[in-house]
Order: C-alpha cells, then structure tokens, then sequence
C-alpha cells in the first residue's frame, strides 16, 4: 500500500503587502463591515456597529454581505471598501 502526502501551502508564497495606516481617532469616519452571510455575524455585527456609532461617533456604517461565505469578496465589495476609512471582516460560525 503507497500513501500520498499532499502539502497544502501555496508554492509561491503570498503576495508581500504593507498594513494600512490605522486612525487615531474613528469619529465622523465611514467604516465598512463586511459579512460572510452566515447567520451568527448578524448579532455579532449589530454589536459592533452600536458600539461604532454610540462609542466611537463613526459617520457612517455600511455593511455588506457576500456571496459566498468560503471565496473571497467580490470584486464590487473591494471596490466599495476602498472608499471606507476603516473595515471590519468576520466569520459567523
């Protein structure tokens, strides 16, 4: 009997990138949160997104949801958070 190891890292290794710079202060700033779609981000997020406008005084929040819970966002969610000054991302599992 052959067993096979199969490695599951990527051969190329990932892309080198820089942290975003993180404000001092979110008051009056747009903050994005970005579900997975599954059902346990929605009491999550209703948390955060209280604790952003009561605690923090943000200026907006837009929440979005994408497609697939296991695949990246799309295209068109990237391109709305460029537009945010802040974005919070979670797993509802």
């Amino acid at each position: 009997m052959t067993i096979e190891i199969l490695d599951p890292t990527y051969g190329d290794g990932a892309a080198e990138f820089t942290e975003a710079a993180r404000p001092a202060d979110l008051a009056g700033l747009t903050v994005g949160i970005v579900s997975n779609g599954k059902q346990g981000t929605r009491p999550l997020f209703d948390a955060i997104e209280a604790e952003l406008r009561h605690r923090h005084a943000v200026g907006e929040v837009v929440r979005l949801t994408k497609q697939n819970y296991s695949a990246p966002a799309e295209v068109e969610v990237m391109d709305q958070a460029k537009k945010w000054q802040a974005l919070v991302a979670g797993v509802g599992d």
